[in-house]
């Protein structure tokens, strides 16, 4: 299935108070994922995977390990994190006591869970993302990733996901990839959509 450029779920400016700017998105949605969109899209036409799910792709061409299919790879699973990762933040919204309950099981604190993400992005060399993962066994871990490889490649799903590649941060942070992610912490989570996730 040919993908497609989904709409923000708020407008360009809705998270600017949060700190995130609408130059940040106007420039990370409107141009690097639309690349993405574009780019798979030429890559999978006339392949087998034309008529595959984004999911499918994604499961597919990572396990394959085919040289050949990493552009469609790359492409599918950068699609992916992204449109989930529009739908993971909001403006500033309290956590659901199911989402604290289930951190402070997990982690042992909210804050603790907040610094182990936050390690993990801060700790992934070059590109990448960081996750809050339900595993196989209904587990939550904190995970990172390089470049657009996410969670589909384990099994795992994904009930949160932060991108530390620099596209992602730098006109509001500039280098300062640690703070970017307290504040996506702190700020931008979409609280409502992690629970319903759970």
């Amino acid at each position: 299935m040919a993908f497609e450029l989904p709409p923000l779920p708020y407008a360009h400016d809705a998270l600017a108070d949060a700190g995130m700017s609408k130059e940040t998105l106007e420039f990370h949605h409107d141009i690097h994922h639309k690349a993405y969109v574009d780019n798979g899209n030429n890559l999978i036409k006339d392949t087998e995977w034309a008529d595959k799910s984004v999911e499918e792709i994604v499961k597919g061409t990572y396990q394959s390990g085919a040289v050949a299919q990493s552009g469609i790879f790359n492409n599918a699973s950068q699609h992916w994190n992204h449109t989930e990762f529009w739908q993971m933040m909001a403006p500033k919204m309290a956590m659901p006591s199911e989402v604290e309950k289930a951190l402070k099981e997990a982690f042992g604190s909210v804050d603790d869970f907040k610094k182990e993400f936050s390690a993990a992005g801060a700790g992934q060399f070059g590109s990448g993302w960081a996750w809050l993962v339900k595993d196989k066994d209904g587990s939550l871990k904190v995970t990172k990733t390089e470049n657009g490889v996410n969670p589909l490649c384990f099994g795992q799903t994904a009930l949160l996901g932060c991108d530390v590649w620099e596209h992602s941060y730098y006109i509001d942070f500039r280098n300062k990839r640690p703070v970017y992610l307290q504040n996506f912490l702190d700020n931008l989570v979409n609280w409502e959509y992690v629970a319903a996730k759970l």
